[in-house]
């Protein structure tokens, strides 16, 4: 049979593997994790919103009754394109073949934070790409409250109790509003020494607004319902310095224990290695350009596709709706292959954008249809619970959000990483 693999279990990776399980290929799905993670919500892990569990489903469950499908933790130590095959490296301690043949190739690495050349910074300000960095977060800013009860120095009690979120797209602006709830809303009752709706949020933007992907329109709804919720919004602003002690912004010196990183992305280190060998170029993001097809140049057989690339006519907006129309894009031209038929170049289909800022609070602009407050708000909720991955995980969460909304709380507010040390 046609061998494919189907290297990352992300968005672009998981759609493209659903769209090949019943046809006529021998398939393989390669990743490092053996879960899928739904990154939409990752900030809600990072805010005891929701649990891992909840937002993370295991690959090997998703194609547990398609044969032709073989799911393998393993990482691609390197790729190649003239004998067709992947070199693999082992995962902790499960074993992976050297090798990897295969007759079709799709690629689906992602992307990850940039910190625009100062990665002494990523030790400082964690990001919530990942679900280890998710966790990460979360124990810092819970230990961040635990600290400032103990601490008698009203400086340093300030310190542990201002939050820095750098970068105002979704991710920040969503993450920016669960701190400033979780602040004033669910622990206001919890601590005796410090009160937590004294707490400081700042949401620095380099760019003159928040969202900047939104319509002006939204936009300014979606900074006053941050400053409702008491998070200060500082835009055309830039971050000069991160350590351990606070950020530098511009010239002036903030003291926070907890800065949260969520300002621009840069391709996988796949994409770099797929440029080497085919010559493909990149953008300053890292970003391959691939054809009108999402293939290599001069090598038909493998496709790119999601963050870690980018088309001739441009970049296209690096959310999940483009990886995953991209997947299934690539899936079709695999089957049609198999038949002999030709597919037109992948156009992608604008949805429309959402963001959540708070509770009962959200912005959406859906083919030029502008929503916000609460219309919004469950939008998003139901679009969310319609792409998240397995019934169980859906049932769980809209339980979870149910409860949260009635009591004010969060099920997952437990320090799992060591705090924070002078």
């Amino acid at each position: 049979m046609h061998r494919v693999v189907v290297v990352g279990g992300g968005f672009g990776g998981l759609q493209a593997a659903l769209h090949l399980r019943k046809a006529e290929v021998e398939l393989t799905l390669v990743d490092r994790r053996n879960f899928h993670l739904f990154q939409p919500l990752m900030y809600q892990l990072a805010t005891g919103a929701l649990s891992e569990g909840e937002i993370a489903y295991p690959l090997r469950a998703i194609f547990k009754h398609d044969e032709n499908v073989r799911v393998m933790l393993a990482e691609v130590a390197d790729l190649d394109l003239e004998a067709r095959e992947l070199h693999l490296r082992s995962v902790g301690s499960v074993p992976a073949p050297p090798t990897l043949p295969y007759d079709t190739l799709i690629i689906a690495g992602g992307s990850q934070y940039s910190y625009f050349g100062h990665e002494e910074w990523r030790e400082h300000a964690a990001e919530v790409k990942s679900l280890e960095s998710a966790l990460l977060v979360r124990s810092h800013l819970l230990s961040a409250f635990e600290a400032a009860e103990e601490e008698t120095d009203e400086a340093r009690r300030a310190a542990w109790m201002t939050f820095v979120v750098v970068g105002a797209g979704p991710t920040g602006v969503e993450m920016a509003g669960q701190i400033a709830e979780l602040a004033g809303d669910t622990l206001r009752h919890d601590f005796r020494a410090i009160d937590p709706r004294a707490s400081r949020i700042l949401l620095v933007e380099a760019a003159d607004r928040v969202l900047t992907t939104f319509p002006p329109s939204l936009s300014a709804k979606a900074q006053r319902s941050l400053e409702k919720l008491g998070v200060t919004v500082l835009t055309e602003r830039t971050v000069t310095g991160v350590d351990a002690d606070g950020v530098t912004i511009d010239d002036e010196r903030i003291p926070s224990r907890t800065v949260v990183w969520a300002a621009g992305v840069t391709a996988s280190g796949l994409a770099g290695r797929l440029a080497e060998l085919t010559g493909a170029e990149r953008d300053r993001a890292g970003r391959i350009t691939v054809e009108p097809d999402l293939t290599l140049p001069d090598h038909p057989e493998v496709f790119a596709l999601g963050d870690m690339v980018r088309l001739h006519e441009g970049v296209l907006p690096g959310v999940a709706p483009v990886a995953m129309q991209q997947g299934r894009y690539a899936a079709r031209v695999v089957r049609d292959r198999l038949r002999g038929r030709d597919t037109p170049a992948f156009r992608y289909h604008d949805k429309g954008n959402l963001a959540t800022i708070g509770r009962a609070s959200a912005v959406a602009d859906l083919r030029g249809i502008k929503l916000s407050g609460f219309v919004a708000w469950l939008t998003w909720l139901f679009v969310h619970l319609f792409y998240l991955i397995g019934f169980q995980n859906r049932v769980l969460v809209l339980i979870r959000w149910s409860v949260s909304f009635v009591t004010h709380g969060r099920g997952s507010r437990v320090i799992t990483v060591e705090p924070p040390r002078e």
